[in-house]
């Protein structure tokens, strides 16, 4: 039975409670074009503006443009599947199915800000495709509540026409948590039950949910039924086990693929680097409920507040052992209070971080966020000494109940170096098994190729090199070569005739991130982040020209301003012949010139200044000119 359900507020407390989620900058409306207006007083050196995407006609039969590529027209029969997110990285997760003027879209995540990205909020798919076809989309579908796999939602489900989006119950609580922080946003969200079966969306699509191993309650993989067979998505997956053989549980939630007809099989490939198979989930909540009983004084666990199962596990240890609760970080609180609405656990002994100081402190649990090392996270002020609540000292223990992420390696180092510091003792992973990942690793992967026998294979969630090693898994297992297929954000891969061949076109839809600046949600803003490592690399020169335009001559010498650049007061040479040039090249640019064409005369400055201040310094500030007139 499909339901809808709306959550309630998260209530801490000693009292019984009937019986994760992450930190988001509010907004995400669109900039439209915006040309800064020319003044005959001042003329600058900048242009900008974000793009907004915009209705479109709709042409059926033809083919359709997508940025700068036409796409050709979908022929019927064929099932065109396009990843347009989550496939060059980790996060961004998003795929597209299309059959016969219909489309199904797959989950919508987010990815977080990277070295590559400096000063942005998120990253989230491109939907030009979407947003040009909205009209045949029949419905989103959710694997689970990550937010690298429904943070995207508030920010493009309106520009793709906002369909019914199908989910299970906890990701469906996250979602309308999410979609609080974007007043006005209105979502037809469909909360799909484990005994649902097949359930009709379009004249040739189901959708059915399967349930599967992660680390967050009502993680499903989802199958698409189609009239020449399935198309099945797994989403994040891990395999629960023992010293590397399946538990029971695993063996009977496959069962379902026995007699089923798989025309493409979608797999997590972020694991596939690791071999052998993960730690068992079961082994680190052993070792961390013997922690909570034996730490000596209070106990803090730094987690990523997504481990939902994991912090249930924890809250049931503290409970057992007399011993009372506090969650910290908003992300954190999010996910128990959704846990607490679902009357998951007895959060009988969960407290507020105001009554702590009420408790001894050995009968404390601090659950928080932070263990990645992000800059204002629970964990990293406890860590440097700012948190309001919380002051670590020697009689405190410090467990690290994850590992590290991609790409945040300094980072947690950073966190780790300030809690060694201090006097606290720190247990991670690498001391003790205090953390499984929620994603398999080679070994587990290995075992779901031969759980579920398919026809043509495309692996997801990942970089490159992880797809690509995925592949080769697959083809070793036996799938033939050229029913693989390595995709980027953007390809576009078809099965046609009715399944008898799988080709990656030519042709890709725009797979380039959007950007979530502040409230800013652009396709464009890379131009942006291209300026921001200018400007972090060379910084800026600013020439300031005052041009008679009677005379055609530059009344004064330029202003120069540098910041990141040079050191003005050491390079005076340097800066008497930039003022050199300028002035004689303003002159030349605008001798015959009536009326002044200050866009020419500007481009001229920069291009002229910018080679000469590389051949002088080997650096490529940005320059800008401003030009007054009078």
């Amino acid at each position: 039975m499909i339901k809808k359900t709306e959550p309630r507020a998260f209530t801490p407390g000693p009292r019984p409670a009937h019986a994760g989620g992450q930190n988001k900058r509010p907004g995400g409306g669109t900039h439209h074009n915006k040309r800064r207006p020319s003044h005959s007083q001042g003329h600058g050196g900048h242009h900008g503006g974000n793009r907004g995407g915009g209705e479109r006609s709709h042409g059926e039969s033809r083919p359709r443009r997508s940025g700068d590529q036409v796409i050709p027209a979908l022929a019927p029969g064929h099932i065109r599947v396009i990843p347009l997110g989550g496939v060059e990285e980790i996060g961004r997760n998003m795929t597209m199915v299309e059959l016969n003027d219909q489309i199904i879209v797959i989950d919508a995540g987010i990815g977080f800000a990277d070295e590559a990205n400096p000063g942005i909020d998120y990253m989230i798919p491109n939907t030009k495709y979407l947003e040009q076809n909205k009209h045949k989309i029949k419905a989103m579908v959710i694997t689970h509540g990550h937010l690298d796999h429904i943070g995207g939602i508030p920010y493009l489900i309106d520009r793709i026409g906002n369909p019914p989006i199908y989910t299970r119950e906890f990701g469906g609580l996250l979602i309308k948590a999410k979609a609080e922080d974007f007043p006005g946003l209105k979502l037809n969200i469909k909360i799909v039950e484990g005994n649902d079966g097949s359930i009709p969306v379009s004249p040739d699509f189901k959708i059915r949910f399967f349930g599967l191993t992660h680390s967050i309650p009502d993680s499903t993989g989802v199958i698409i039924e189609t009239p020449f067979g399935d198309i099945v998505s797994t989403g994040d997956v891990r395999v629960d086990n023992k010293d590397g053989v399946p538990l029971p549980k695993e063996f009977e939630q496959y069962k379902m693929f026995k007699d089923r007809n798989i025309l493409l099989m979608t797999m997590d490939s972020t694991g596939i680097t690791s071999p052998g198979w993960s730690g068992s989930e079961a082994e680190v909540i052993s070792n961390i409920d013997k922690i909570i009983k034996d730490a000596p004084g209070r106990l803090v666990i730094g987690t990523f507040a997504s481990q939902v199962e994991r912090i249930l596990e924890f809250i049931n240890s503290a409970t057992r052992y007399g011993k009372y609760v506090v969650v910290e970080g908003r992300s954190m609180k999010t996910n128990v209070g959704i846990a607490q609405e679902l009357k998951l656990t007895d959060f009988k002994h969960l407290i507020n971080i105001e009554d702590m100081d009420s408790y001894p402190p050995h009968k404390i649990v601090l659950i928080a966020t932070g263990a990645q090392g992000e800059e204002f996270a629970a964990l990293m002020r406890m860590a440097n000494g700012t948190h309001k609540n919380i002051k670590l000292g020697p009689t405190d223990t410090i467990v690290l109940s994850s590992s590290v992420i991609p790409g945040n390696e300094a980072a947690v180092d950073t966190l780790k170096d300030n809690l060694y510091r201090g006097d606290a003792k720190v247990i991670t992973y690498m001391d003790n098994v205090v953390h499984a990942s929620g994603h398999g690793k080679r070994g587990e992967l290995e075992w779901l190729h031969k759980q579920i026998k398919y026809k043509y294979f495309m692996p997801i969630h990942g970089h490159h090199h992880r797809l690509k090693m995925h592949a080769e898994l697959a083809e070793s297992l036996g799938c033939p070569k050229g029913n693989i297929v390595v995709p980027d954000n953007g390809s576009i891969i078809e099965i046609r005739d009715a399944g008898k061949e799988i080709i990656k076109l030519k042709e890709k839809v725009p797979g380039e991130a959007v950007i979530i600046d502040g409230l800013s949600v652009s396709d464009t803003q890379h131009l942006v982040i291209r300026d921001r490592k200018a400007l972090a690399q060379d910084g800026i020169f600013v020439i300031v020209v005052m041009v008679n335009i009677k005379t055609k001559q530059v009344r004064k010498s330029p202003d120069l301003i540098s910041r990141g650049f040079v050191y003005l007061k050491e390079n005076q040479e340097l800066l008497k012949k930039a003022r050199s040039m300028i002035k004689k090249t303003t002159e030349e640019a605008i001798v015959g010139m009536d009326p002044i064409d200050f866009d020419y005369v500007k481009d001229s400055i920069t291009r002229k200044i910018t080679k000469f201040l590389f051949q002088s310094t080997g650096k490529k500030p940005v320059v800008i000119p401003v030009i007054l007139s009078s």
